[in-house]
């Protein structure tokens, strides 16, 4: 008999810290690219990479991510050299929930709780068998020009932090990725200590399912109750909108007793509404974490949402509803919001 755990959210899209993009930066200067080009075209600056209350949007770890292929497209193994330089202590609190829980099983249960609070675009979806634990990846709505790159740094990432929590490496008991072979054969046998297979219908890695048990070396359970309530917290502070991002969101929202917008306003109108220029909106929204295209799709979500579960009206309507011509785009963009189907979603949760 298997179980199966599941993060919280099945998106990469949602705020999160600035540690990430600091070691893609790290990684670049090492390889002689000024943060300047790292953070191009992001509206960030280097100072901000050492906020540890700073938030930015997925959007915007994405175009670092962009800027780092394009700049270092030659060096070999990329995403797994980058994936090698996560370390626990890279993600903060959170991390240190981790380190401090009592067994591998209960870091991976609490990771999972706490996805949004990390860095990853994949989803992991983890299996627990009689005789593996197997790690389902999901990676289908990751930007085709960067997947790859963010599948191997991911999976690398949560290697070396599992061998982090354990104090010891970690082998792999399989791996296995769904795009064609390349070059990094060897480099990710060496590292995972199994020889990965190409070409499979999905991504996954497997571990022996006896380390779940084993007590981590700094496992303690005051520290590790504390750590729990901080990263609650975090959690509730990074979804909260306030400010600006907050007066942007409610006039995207519709009028009262209106069901949706034929037309959302443009960036435009809530810059006239606001008094702000387009570009001082767009710095604004990105020292909050987020932007005008990432508040517009949390309007369109739960508005998408609600209709889907308390209404009768068709998908087709729902789409028109939220501005889009037809329902195709709509039905693109919630499977990257939610990795489901609007009718998937309506046959799940649709209310009596």
């Amino acid at each position: 008999m298997s179980t199966v755990e599941e993060p919280e959210v099945r998106t990469w899209n949602f705020p999160r810290g600035t540690a990430s993009v600091a070691v893609m930066v790290g990684f670049a200067a090492e390889h002689g690219v000024p943060a300047d080009r790292l953070l191009a075209g992001t509206g960030l600056h280097e100072r901000v990479l050492t906020d540890a209350d700073a938030q930015i949007s997925a959007e915007t770890e994405l175009a670092v991510v962009r800027n780092l292929v394009r700049e270092l497209a030659d060096v070999p193994a990329l995403g797994v050299e980058v994936g090698r330089r996560y370390r626990i202590s890279t993600f903060g609190i959170f991390g240190y929930a981790c380190v401090t829980s009592p067994t591998l099983r209960e870091a991976i249960s609490l990771a999972l709780r706490y996805y949004r609070l990390g860095f990853a675009f994949c989803t992991p979806i983890v299996e627990s068998r009689p005789r593996e634990l197997i790690t389902w990846i999901h990676h289908d709505t990751i930007p085709a020009d960067v997947q790859q790159f963010l599948v191997e740094r991911d999976i690398v990432a949560m290697h070396r932090v599992m061998s982090d929590l354990l104090g010891a490496r970690v082998d792999f008991s399989s791996a296995q990725f769904s795009y064609p072979a390349t070059d990094q054969t060897e480099i990710l046998e060496r590292l995972f200590g199994v020889r990965p297979q190409f070409d499979r219908a999905h991504t996954t890695f497997g571990i022996d399912p006896d380390l779940l048990t084993q007590a981590l070396p700094q496992a303690n359970q005051p520290t590790w109750a504390v750590c729990v309530a901080q990263c609650r917290d975090l959690l509730h502070r990074r979804s909260a909108r306030t400010g600006i991002a907050a007066e942007v969101r409610d006039r995207l929202l519709p009028g009262t007793g209106a069901t949706g917008f034929s037309t959302p306003p443009t960036l435009e109108a809530v810059c006239r509404d606001l008094n702000l220029s387009p570009r001082t909106l767009r710095r604004h929204l990105v020292a909050a974490g987020t932007s005008y295209r990432a508040l517009l799709d949390e309007v369109r979500q739960a508005l998408a949402e609600e209709m889907l579960t308390a209404t009768p009206l068709s998908v087709d309507d729902i789409a028109i509803r939220l501005g889009y011509a037809e329902a195709t785009p709509f039905i693109h963009a919630f499977k990257r919001w939610t990795a489901t189907t609007p009718a998937a979603y309506r046959r799940a949760h649709r209310r009596d």
